[in-house]
């Protein structure tokens, strides 16, 4: 006789199986499917990560969404200035609405990031864009937060609401950029109990933009077997505890050999599909910078492209950039940079990654990678900060790039007066301590007498570092560096501002 423990071990065991994941979101996605046919001149974004695994890249907007349940969640409510997700507002005000698919694990019928995340956004965003363009036609604008009333008490929304205006005054008062929208955000949620679809205003302006949040799972409590699979609900949550190495990606690429594969036969599949693609990525052909499959070198706007930031594997897609007028810092897991390729044969500081030791950003990557951008800012050139696999940066060259914005430019976007020089002996903090590095302290530093002195600016504080990550979300909107990450670039950069102050 089984005991209760056993059962347990059982069901979880069945609630990570891959056979009945796969299938389930599937039968998800039919309903993601059917929807999008309703709403059919809609753009469909789905919500990192989840979201992907039920959208078909074929019927989804390649403009990232990137809502978190942890804003919604209960006492944790807020609007957080590193995900502003102002990169869905040029589709929505020319669509005039989109659809947000997520889903969640038993015991919710709505996700947070839809029924309280969102909510907030929209009333958020109304307000601060109501302020930024004041006028008759804004007075009558409804900014009032809106929740689904059977997942949101209202005591929760009241206490919420009271915190609105606080932040739409961050928003407003932050360096990024609202646009005029033609009517203000209004949420609407569907789920696979819904029985009638809100309807999309026809008029021109309309009286509010729809934001449809649709919430791809069925509501289940535990495993039901239906169709030869036991389903289980918000099966495309946190995959890196049941997929293998499967990503959303290769899921919506292969999925027929996928789902036409037996519990058995999956995880050999899995392998050879983590094999072909990684060896067809490498081999890809060169393919312009605007075209690159959703992938892109991303040029920070407000310093007029002088810094960029991508990964690897989208600089194998897009292929080096004009080597003449660009240089790269290289931060790879290894010297030679994740298998690359196609390093590029300008101007290239390679440094290693070692995640494990936490002095290694600043004691290696920041005094050794700065002297050199300096460099290549003062001769003219452009530099590109290289981090990250296949989706995104990571930690680590984003704190170099936030770094480099911080001491090379201003608060306007200008190079600061660099003087001309050539790679740096040295890096001057503020008024007060000296980081000796010797010429030649990395690939690409070429033996020099003259000295580029690289000053981090004594005024720098808090604000002027989180101005420039503003800079760097507002062009790349899947960039969230660590807590512990953003705390070491500050430390670096403010200890001896205050030493001197």
């Amino acid at each position: 006789m089984d005991t209760p423990s056993s059962v347990l071990q059982a069901l979880r065991r069945e609630s990570l199986d891959i056979y009945n994941r796969l299938h389930s979101i599937a039968d998800d996605a039919l309903f993601v499917a059917h929807v999008h046919a309703f709403y059919s001149t809609v753009p469909l974004a789905p919500n990192l990560r989840c979201g992907a695994w039920y959208a078909d890249p074929v019927i989804a907007s390649t403009v990232p969404a990137y809502f978190k349940s942890t804003d919604g969640h209960f006492n944790n409510w807020g609007f957080n200035l590193r995900r502003p997700n102002l990169q869905l507002l040029p589709l929505i005000a020319q669509r005039h609405s989109i659809v947000l698919v997520d889903s969640t694990r038993a015991g919710k019928r709505i996700p947070d990031a839809l029924s309280k995340t969102v909510p907030i956004w929209c009333a958020v965003l109304n307000r601060a864009i109501a302020r930024r363009f004041p006028g008759p036609e804004k007075d009558a604008w409804d900014t009032a937060l809106y929740t689904p009333p059977a997942a949101v008490s209202a005591q929760e929304h009241h206490q919420i609401e009271l915190r609105i205006d606080a932040w739409a005054d961050a928003l407003f008062n932050s360096s990024f950029e609202l646009p005029a929208l033609p009517a203000p955000l209004r949420p609407f949620w569907i789920t696979p109990a819904t029985t009638t679809f809100p309807s999309v205003p026809t008029s021109d302006p309309p009286p509010f933009l729809p934001i449809i949040c649709l919430s791809a799972s069925r509501q289940s409590e535990d495993a039901r077997r239906t169709g030869g699979f036991a389903y289980i609900q918000g099966s495309g949550d946190d995959h890196e505890l049941w997929g293998l190495g499967l990503t959303p990606t290769h899921y919506w690429r292969h999925r027929p050999a996928l789902l036409a594969a037996s519990r058995s036969e999956l995880p050999n599949l899995i392998k050879t599909i983590l094999t072909t693609d990684s060896s067809s990525s490498s081999s890809n052909s060169t393919v312009s910078e605007a075209n690159a499959n959703g992938s892109r070198v991303t040029p920070i706007t407000k310093v007029d492209g002088r810094m960029k930031l991508c990964t690897f594997a989208e600089l194998e897609r897009v292929g080096p950039l004009e080597s003449s007028s660009s240089a790269y810092v290289l931060l790879s897991a290894t010297r030679e940079g994740e298998g690359s390729t196609k390093i590029p044969s300008g101007p290239a500081l390679t440094l290693p990654l070692a995640p494990r030791i936490k002095t290694h950003l600043t004691q290696t990557l920041l005094p050794r990678a700065l002297p050199f951008i300096g460099a290549q800012l003062a001769r003219g050139r452009s530099v590109c900060v290289v981090c990250g696999g296949e989706e995104e940066v990571g930690d680590e060259g984003t704190a170099v790039l936030l770094a480099a914005l911080v001491v090379f430019f201003d608060d306007d976007g200008r190079v600061r007066d660099l003087g001309g020089g050539h790679p740096s002996a040295q890096v001057e903090v503020g008024a007060e301590r000296e980081l000796l590095l010797g010429a030649g302290a990395g690939a690409g530093m070429e033996e020099t007498k003259e000295v580029l002195t690289v000053v981090i600016p004594p005024e720098t504080d808090k604000a002027r570092i989180r101005t420039r990550l503003e800079w760097i979300i507002a062009c790349r909107a899947g960039v969230n560096p660590a807590r512990a990450t953003l705390k070491r670039v500050n430390e670096f950069l403010m200890s001896a501002g205050r030493k001197g102050r």
